[in-house]
């Protein structure tokens, strides 16, 4: 039984708050973005070049510097000592490993070869489906980190398994995702230089988690109002170096989109096919199996989300800007918060059916 000594150390995290106006309103900020980028990419050509060309081993330096601002706010708030708790729901657990590892990944890779390589090649740039396909597959790879915290708070999801399936799938990715990636890229016969690959899971994974959980150690030895005040703080540099991120990514993209702004509507069908599947096959296996809702409901929200931050630094750092691969992992991003609004709105309207189920545990 924990003491009440050990007790702030995941209060920060148990009780996380609901969505901010930047989280809510994210879809328009992101609209938004791609207005700014795009017409500020036609109005000084020059300036995003000369970002463009500060590189240093293949990687962009402003980039760099966003994505760590983006993505270690977020990791300070995962939890490690959670993975105690994984014993406690092992079915729920098994279905999230299923879904986010062996499925998720796997069937983006098919609805890209159908859709991208396929059904739409004729409406799309052909020197880009390729690095079209290797976005969405970025996008699949890797599994939500923080916005999955208020997914599973919007539906009354036990937040100790929401904590405890994070930190699991986090340490999962360090080591899995450089091998999936390739793999599924192989399969997709897209040449992506290993070494590169590499280089983007030790700036984008395992540095980031480890300076995360350094200052995660140092604001909890402060006591869990200390660790509130200053996720508060810090909160809101992810959300901005996002769009500044987007801004800079749009500024490269907008030529192609001006002559193709079809392209953003025809990369989101297989992202939404993707969300729709994964939420509800996770959503019906934890049924079948007997596990409780508010187990289920984190388990299919974790399913259909992506850890979209990850994906675009690992786009532009394998494919560049003006890649067509890092254009698919933005409209991830685009289309996150009103999708995940409505898996969770289903989940909670169908609460009672789910009840119902001949295994299922209610208490």
């Amino acid at each position: 039984m924990n003491s009440p000594q050990n007790l702030p150390a995941q209060a920060p995290v148990l009780a996380p708050a609901p969505m901010s106006v930047f989280e809510r309103y994210l879809t328009v900020w992101v609209f938004l973005c791609i207005v700014a980028g795009i017409a500020l990419g036609q109005l000084f050509p020059s300036v995003f070049q000369a970002i463009g060309q500060m590189e240093i081993a293949k990687v962009n330096l402003p980039v760099g510097v966003l994505i760590w601002v983006m993505i270690i706010p977020m990791l300070i708030k995962v939890d490690f000592g959670a993975l105690g708790e994984v014993r406690k729901h092992m079915k729920g657990i098994g279905v999230t490993l299923f879904v986010n590892w062996l499925v998720k990944p796997f069937s983006m890779a098919i609805l890209g070869w159908i859709f991208i390589r396929h059904w739409f090649a004729p409406m799309l740039p052909p020197d880009q489906i390729d690095s079209y396909i290797a976005g969405l597959i970025l996008l699949a790879a890797a599994p939500c980190t923080a916005m999955v915290f208020v997914w599973s708070r919007l539906t009354g999801g036990d937040p100790l398994f929401t904590l405890s399936q994070v930190a699991l799938n986090d340490s999962i990715m360090v080591i899995a995702f450089a091998p999936l990636v390739g793999l599924l890229l192989g399969i997709s016969a897209i040449i992506v230089p290993w070494a590169t690959l590499l280089t983007s899971v030790v700036l984008y994974i395992v540095i980031p988690v480890i300076l995360a959980q350094w200052l995660r150690k140092l604001l909890l030895a402060k006591g869990a109002a200390a660790f509130d005040a200053a996720m508060d703080k810090i909160g809101p540099w992810s959300i901005a170096a996002l769009l500044v991120t987007l801004v800079l990514l749009f500024a490269f993209q907008g030529e192609a989109i001006l002559k193709q702004p079809l392209v953003i509507g025809l990369l989101a069908v297989p992202i939404l096919i993707q969300v729709i599947f994964n939420s509800a096959l996770a959503y019906g296996l934890n049924r079948a199996v007997g596990e409780k809702h508010n187990v289920a409901g984190p388990s299919a929200l974790i399913g259909a989300s992506n850890f979209f931050e990850l994906a675009v630094a690992a786009a532009i750092s394998l494919f560049g800007f003006n890649s067509g691969a890092a254009l698919a992992t933005v409209v991830g991003v685009l289309i996150e918060v009103p999708v995940m609004l409505g898996v969770v709105y289903v989940v909670n309207r169908s609460k009672g059916w789910y009840e119902r189920g001949p295994n299922v545990k209610v208490n």
